[in-house]
């Protein structure tokens, strides 16, 4: 129920009009005799009770729909806008980035999707909110546009396309986040730290689980005062949590200290703890939220595309748990690696080069050209501007700036990547949901 469709609006319940057409509801009674008054009596009570019962559906359905999304620097989203045209030059995409864009070409701000957005830098957090529009991505300033998105922008978009009901995003992403003591949650107890770990004073006790803390007292928050966010909300109608999104895990897959490296006979996954833990995190928060059936969709890192099998163990691990027997039809992975944009990752290795070749000249390099130092910085510059224009060609610096504005681990800041992204998790909520 509150699927678009399902009832038209303004429609009523069948058994209403039904009761209604029958006289059962405001029928007279014969002076003669109180039986009929009697019977008709009755009658109407039961009317009045399946009205009532299907008016609760009807409530039920009308509800504002909550979806929370959180985790790291991807979920916060570094595709600036300004990539949105590269969207438009695939014709298997071109259509989404029509709904993404309003009749006067600028960003789309959703009629009946709100966003509230906690993030910020260190200890220094703040929340955006309002209709939800581009530019809740990553953010230097809480409550102000950055000109980004992350996954949120077409999921709320998808979300508002499906639903009747009000949308409501609650979104906390913060960059540099771990699940292993960042995230961590309660079930999962606390982070062991290893020496290097008590030497530097590094993922002490106290911020054990301090993000998952922030992510849990923002969403109830909110939920305690939702119409300072959706001034249209309704209280009467109520609010139902319908989904979760995780879509985290860079710092987690680059860690040596949380996941050791196995000896080369033993074949188990050293990322088999995130499972783990993970696991711990869709438990806790679905106890927290009084929600043990929530949809969880788990976003799996896919940096790189497919090719990038260097990251298999990490991707797999990170998928586990949506195959566990206590989350079968209620819990399912993404894969985003589908969504790397191949043309734009090649164009970003041959930039790798420039770098490293600009770093072979500063460090004077034995096997480059800087190798006796005496290169000036405006040789070398002029050096790096020759290698580059040899490597990449004028169509592929214009592509690069056409689509891309961020590094590789950013998903190269490719709005046509976040936007198909963002709309895939949706797509996989609103599927479980249909189950």
């Amino acid at each position: 129920m509150g699927l678009k469709k399902v009832l038209a609006p303004g429609a009523l319940p069948k058994v209403l009009v039904n009761a209604t057409k029958s006289g059962v509801i405001g029928a007279q009674t014969d002076p003669r005799t109180g039986y009929l008054e009697m019977k008709q009596t009755i009658a109407r009570c039961f009317a009045i009770t399946f009205i009532l019962a299907f008016a609760n559906v009807a409530l039920a359905a009308g509800k504002l729909k909550v979806f929370i999304l959180a985790g790291q620097s991807n979920m916060e989203g570094h595709a600036k806008v300004e990539t949105f045209d590269y969207i438009g030059d695939d014709p298997a995409t071109a259509p989404l980035l029509k709904e993404m864009r309003g009749k006067d070409g600028k960003s789309r701000v959703c009629d009946n999707a709100w966003i509230s957005y906690l993030t910020g830098m260190g200890d220094e957090n703040g929340e955006g909110f309002g209709k939800l529009t581009a530019g809740y991505g990553s953010r230097r300033n809480p409550a102000e546009d950055g000109g980004k998105i992350g996954p949120e922008f077409t999921f709320g978009i998808t979300m508002d396309k499906a639903f009747e009901e009000p949308v409501l995003i609650i979104k906390t992403a913060w960059g540099g986040k771990s699940l292993y003591h960042d995230y961590r949650s309660p079930s999962s107890g606390v982070y062991e730290r290893n020496e290097q770990d008590i030497e530097r004073k590094r993922f002490t006790e106290d911020r054990n689980g301090h993000y998952y803390r922030l992510m849990i007292n923002h969403v109830h928050s909110v939920l305690k005062d939702i119409k300072r966010v959706v001034p249209s909300y309704n209280a009467k109608q109520g609010f139902e949590i319908a989904g979760f999104v995780w879509f985290q895990g860079f710092n987690d897959m680059v860690s040596r200290g949380a996941y050791p490296e196995l000896p080369k006979e033993r074949k188990a996954n050293r990322f088999e703890n995130y499972s783990k833990w993970l696991a711990c995190l869709i438990r806790d928060v679905r106890k927290e939220l009084k929600t043990p059936e929530m949809p969880f969709v788990i976003g799996v890192m896919g940096v790189g595309g497919l090719s990038n099998t260097r990251q298999q163990d990490f991707r797999d691990a990170m998928a586990a748990p949506a195959a566990y027997p206590e989350f079968k039809g209620n819990v399912v992975a993404v894969q985003t690696a589908p969504f790397w944009s191949d043309e734009l990752g090649a164009i970003d290795a041959k930039r790798n080069q420039v770098r490293q070749m600009s770093y072979y000249l500063r460090s004077k390099h034995p096997k480059h050209a800087n190798k006796d130092g005496k290169m000036t910085k405006e040789q070398q510059r002029e050096y790096v501007q020759k290698y580059e224009a040899e490597i990449i060609s004028p169509k592929e610096k214009a592509l690069w700036e056409r689509g891309a504005s961020n590094a590789g681990y950013h998903y190269l800041g490719c709005a046509k990547t976040f936007a198909v992204m963002g709309k895939a998790f949706a797509d996989a909520i609103l599927d479980l949901r249909a189950r």
